[in-house]
């Protein structure tokens, strides 16, 4: 393949993702927090990094709150937490909440509670 395919390609790698991540935020209701959390379905490498090097430390409950942290917005697309969060998060905020809320942003189905409170 020639250096100009390979541009190419690579061009339409990152057009196809800065569509992906322009695009409508999906959104659903949280009744607990009265809030609606705003998303995309799309996320760069670099946010997931530290979410998935969590779940390779077997830090599973600080990976799903760091997902919320860097994943939940406002509906003007603004983060709705910072890192700074992550504490209260972690000691303060209803886990099964953090598991709905989890599940949510990640589009799939999450463990129990129980099984999360093991790790």
């Amino acid at each position: 393949m020639t250096e100009s395919k390979k541009i190419t390609v690579l061009e339409k790698a990152t057009s196809h993702y800065k569509l992906q991540i322009s695009g409508e935020m999906k959104n659903f209701q949280i009744p607990e927090w009265d809030t609606t959390i705003y998303y995309r379905s799309v996320q760069s490498l670099r946010s997931e990094a530290e979410v998935v090097e969590l779940t390779k430390q077997g830090k599973s409950v600080e990976a799903l709150v760091v997902a919320i942290l860097n994943k939940a917005r406002h509906e003007d697309g603004t983060l709705m937490f910072s890192k700074h969060d992550k504490a209260v998060f972690l000691n303060e905020v209803d886990p099964a909440v953090i598991l709905k809320v989890a599940s949510a942003l990640n589009g799939v189905e999450m463990p129990r509670i129980e099984d999360v409170e093991k790790n």
